[in-house]
């Protein structure tokens, strides 16, 4: 507990905690709200009243209670998993590219752990385990192409151009993974979820071989925090505090790597939660990486699992794919920050 208090210290906690409690009881809100609306059958009158009915084997009704057992409760707790990785994953890679747009799938992370499952699909891999390491390979070497692309003269200091070079990056292995869909039309709709996120479908059997390598990520971050918040104020001053900057960016690229593979692999490419999480958490708390680390948890949820809703809801009986809603919300907020030039100091 001293480690973890002294890794992730801030100042003024009592509105942290305020901040943070109030975004926690949202999403427990928001968590509800998942379980009542879907784009089925079973309505929020319906849904509240099997979920009051739980004990009650006279008012049992069996077709509510698989909608919400089965179906939405899966998705919700990836839903919760996936926006708390996504949002921390996000103002990691901020941190360390020092670019506040800098965001996984802007960047070709989630692109790049996107394709090497479709690799993967295609040349037979069936276990959800091996399709996880697959993706963190994936967002790795995609870490890595964002890393290289930041440390070069004239993209790394222009938060626009290293965008630009993301989007070539990412728009290059999408157009690699549909040639691969239309190469092979027996996989093609298995493929077609890696190209567009969704929840559906999914069950907890699929955050199951994401929990070690999330542990580990979650571990890394704790150790992280306090080098990052010293690393913000220059390297010399890192150097001076004892912290080792290289170390500490490759570091941060494993977790990042760690944490988008896992969150793609049970999701699918989802966008823009890594840019809009930690733009909120700092105008939330600060420009503090501590600080915005401790709002991410919550935020991102909150995200994901608002936006999965709406997703259920704009066309029923039909389903909209997450990856498109999270692109509607979170395009309006890069455009606005570029136009405005309205960067948040990290």
């Amino acid at each position: 507990m001293r480690v973890l208090t002294h890794c992730l210290s801030f100042g003024k906690p009592r509105s942290l905690i305020g901040l943070w409690l109030g975004l926690s009881g949202l999403l427990a809100a928001i968590a509800l709200l998942s379980l009542l609306y879907g784009a089925g059958d079973v309505g929020p009158a319906r849904a509240w009243q099997a979920l009051q009915n739980l004990g009650d084997a006279a008012s049992y009704d069996s077709e509510a209670h698989f909608v919400i057992a089965e179906l939405r409760a899966p998705r919700l707790w990836i839903g919760l998993v996936v926006g708390a990785a996504l949002g921390i994953a996000g103002a990691l890679l901020q941190a360390v590219t020092r670019n506040p747009l800098a965001e996984p799938g802007l960047l070709g992370v989630s692109a790049g752990a996107a394709f090497a499952v479709t690799l993967a699909i295609l040349w037979g891999a069936d276990t959800a385990t091996l399709r996880v390491s697959v993706a963190q390979l994936g967002a790795l070497g995609g870490c890595l192409c964002v890393l290289a692309a930041a440390r070069l003269q004239g993209i790394g200091s222009d938060p626009i151009r290293l965008i630009l070079a993301g989007a070539i990056l990412s728009g290059l292995l999408h157009s690699l993974s549909s040639l691969i869909l239309l190469y092979d039309q027996h996989t093609a709709d298995e493929i077609r979820f890696w190209v567009v996120g969704s929840l559906a479908g999914r069950q907890l059997d699929d955050l199951v071989p994401l929990f070690p390598t999330l542990g580990v990520a979650a571990l890394l971050t704790i150790l992280l925090a306090r080098p990052l918040a010293a690393l913000a104020l220059g390297e010399h001053v890192a150097i001076g505090l004892g912290h080792h900057p290289r170390v500490v960016r490759l570091l941060v690229i494993v977790v990042v790597a760690l944490l988008v593979g896992g969150a793609t692999a049970a999701a699918g490419p989802i966008a823009f939660v890594g840019l809009v999480v930690p733009f909120a958490a700092r105008a939330l708390a600060g420009p503090d990486i501590r600080r915005t680390l401790w709002l991410c948890l919550p935020l991102g949820p909150i995200v994901v699992v608002s936006a999965d809703i709406v997703s259920r809801l704009v066309v029923p009986p039909s389903e909209l794919p997450l990856g498109v809603l999270t692109a509607l919300i979170g395009a309006p907020v890069l455009i606005g920050v570029v136009r405005g030039r309205r960067l948040p100091t990290l």
